[in-house]
Formats: structure tokens, sequence, C-alpha cells
């Protein structure tokens, strides 16, 4: 497994480095081949660390955050959030991961498998309009998320609240 290790505002310690990959490797393993690719985003937020971890397989993409006031036990949580994903979804991402990622991998019995069943679906024209607006709009709505049409790049654009308060903003990328 391919692993990249990034810290904004701080430094990645190498110890850090060389415990990421060995429990990365020993945790990880049995579900994806070495060409899976993982990434690690360090953060510090109010003493505490937030480890962001990114693993992208088969074109699908195991997402994890998780706090805590140790770096390695942040880690472990937010690997162990991805086996729970990966559990949880088991006959949905079987096909797509190793082939011998579920033999032996769970002798306990699996969480009861969710039908993920559209109830709704809603239809609106999308008018153009800057980030700002919609964000804006998004909020008057009292909704925790926006779909727009971006005004500057005239591509269809989301903006979010994150659980920390802020926004984001997923757009396509036209490359």
């Amino acid at each position: 497994m391919k692993t990249t290790i990034t810290a904004k505002k701080m430094q990645v310690p190498q110890n850090f480095t060389e415990y990421a990959e060995s429990r990365l490797d020993a945790k990880l393993n049995k579900f994806f081949d070495d060409d899976a690719d993982a990434k690690i985003v360090m953060s510090e937020l109010k003493n505490q660390i937030v480890i962001e971890l990114t693993v992208r397989y088969n074109g699908i993409i195991f997402r994890a955050e998780r706090t805590a006031e140790n770096k390695n036990d942040a880690l472990d949580s937010a690997i162990d959030k991805i086996i729970r994903q990966i559990r949880k979804n088991k006959t949905k991402v079987e096909k797509k991961l190793k082939d011998s990622a579920f033999k032996e991998a769970f002798a306990e019995p699996v969480e009861e498998v969710v039908d993920y069943t559209i109830i709704k679906e809603k239809k609106f024209q999308l008018r153009p309009m800057d980030t700002e607006e919609a964000v804006l709009q998004m909020n008057l709505l009292s909704h925790e998320f926006f779909m727009f049409l971006n005004a500057k790049t005239g591509s269809v654009n989301v903006v979010y609240k994150r659980s920390d308060g802020t926004y984001g903003l997923l757009a396509p990328d036209n490359n």
C-alpha cells in the first residue's frame, strides 16, 4: 500500500511515519492489494490531533476522520472506522476488494446489510451563482448542503456545512 503523510502547520515525526505504515499494513493489507493508495493528513485543533485517513482502491474511496490527544490513537481509531465501513458494506464492496479479503478477516458476525433505497427524488432548476451566494442560500434554507451552477466555471457544484462549522465545496475535476 502506497502511503502519503502530510501535516498542516506541524511536522510529521519520523517515528509516526513508521508507525502509520506498519499499522496500515497490519490492519488493511487483508483488504487491499499493493496498488492501494492511503493518504493521511494530520493537523492540530484545540490541543487535539486530527487525523484524516483516505484510502483509494479500485475506484472506491474510504475516508475516516478522527480526533484524539495522541496522534497514534487518532490513527488507530481512523483505521478501525474504515474497517467498520468495509464490514458494514461487505456485500457491496466485496467484489472490488482483494479476493482473500473476507475469507478469514471476520470471525465474528457481520453487521446487518443496509438497503440504500431512494425514497424521495427532487428536481429543481439550477441557476448560476457564486460560492458565497450558494452558502447564503443554503443557510437561508437551513440545509446541510446546496447544489448550484457555479457562475465562474459553469459546472455543477455543491457547498456543504462541515462538522466543525466551516464550509466545503465539491466541484468536478475536469482534467
